[in-house]
């Protein structure tokens, strides 16, 4: 009898994961896990299978966090409408950036990414009669429950995997995958390389515009600092596919549960654990280790795709191979 595959599983694990964990707190890092899975799934579409490095997923997904916040502030309408009207705007904003910047190339095209990522943190901080600034735009919430939240969160995770998966085994799949692997090679056969580039960038602005949407009406409230961040988001999408796996299906949402768990892990100090420590043991030592390890986080990441990079150059999902070669000789009986 054949074993359910592991995605089977981990679907079904999700799925009963708000009736197994009711607290809030875990339910609150499971929405942000399912969130940077969408996210994740987006930047390896144009990043791992096109080959076209973005380092501006922040621009798209403030563009659709605050499509669904305006809707509701200065429209009044339902900002769940933002979703796929932010995830189309987002569409629109990429369009004209790639048909200009495509022609860029490497790093010169990642550099640009950036430019739009700060371009549009200065717009949404300056054009305060549409953004209200640094003010930023507060929301009210739909559900006071986390699992209306967490189950839309799990539907746009599951649609950015299977949608990414579909596109990927299609023509344009191994179209994008060409011009990753030889852009010169891809347009002397005739592929219409800086098209299907376009395709392959707007496809990945809609999967995180809509998640900045979803960001939007799940926290209530958002600012420039917060939705145009190049760590938070730009960066951290970045890692994400680094750590999962860039070019594979299932890498960014091991690289989501990932670095989800090593952020948290960082910022409460073990979970509690350092904090009980000291006052259990009343050393002023240990409140002073705490504090700082509560702030490395960021050092915790750079750790970690370094460690990544050396011995998991393709992440964990592209060298699973290698890994369960590991553990396979080490449970070897010694002769």
């Amino acid at each position: 009898m054949k074993r359910p595959s592991g995605p089977l599983l981990l679907l079904v694990f999700l799925l009963i994961f708000p009736l197994i964990f009711r607290e809030g707190y875990y339910q609150h890092l499971m929405i942000l896990v399912l969130m940077w899975v969408a996210i994740g799934s987006g930047w390896n579409l144009i990043s791992g299978y096109t080959g076209q490095v973005l380092f501006g997923a922040a621009a798209f997904f403030g563009v659709g966090a605050y499509t669904a916040a305006l809707l509701s502030s200065k429209l009044e309408l339902s900002a769940w409408w933002g979703l796929p009207l932010g995830g189309l705007l987002s569409v629109a904003i990429a369009f004209p950036f790639g048909w200009i910047c495509f022609r860029l190339r490497g790093p010169y095209f990642a550099l640009a990414t950036l430019a739009l990522n700060e371009i549009f943190r200065h717009i949404a901080t300056i054009w305060e009669s549409l953004t209200d600034g640094m003010i930023g735009i507060l929301v009210m919430q739909t559900f006071i429950s986390k699992v209306p939240y967490y189950y839309v969160a799990l539907a746009t995770a599951i649609l950015s995997i299977v949608g990414v998966d579909y596109v990927i085994r299609s023509r344009w799949g191994y179209y994008f995958v060409s011009i990753r692997e030889d852009q010169d090679a891809a347009e002397s056969m005739g592929i219409d390389t800086l098209y299907y580039k376009m395709v392959s960038l707007c496809l990945s602005a809609f999967l995180i515009g809509i998640t900045g949407a979803l960001y939007t009406n799940y926290m209530g409230f958002i600012d420039p600092k917060v939705v145009f961040s190049l760590h938070d988001i730009s960066i951290m999408a970045i890692l994400v596919g680094i750590v999962g796996g860039v070019g594979t299906i299932y890498g960014p949402t091991v690289g989501a549960f990932i670095m989800v768990a090593v952020q948290e892990i960082f910022r409460t100090g073990g979970f509690g654990l350092l904090n009980a420590i000291g006052k259990a043991t009343g050393w002023p030592f240990m409140t002073t280790v705490t504090k700082y390890i509560s702030e490395a986080h960021v050092l915790s990441f750079g750790l970690l795709v370094i460690v990544v990079i050396l011995f998991l150059p393709n992440g964990i999902v592209g060298d699973w191979g290698i890994i369960k070669k590991i553990f396979v000789r080490s449970k070897k009986p010694a002769v």
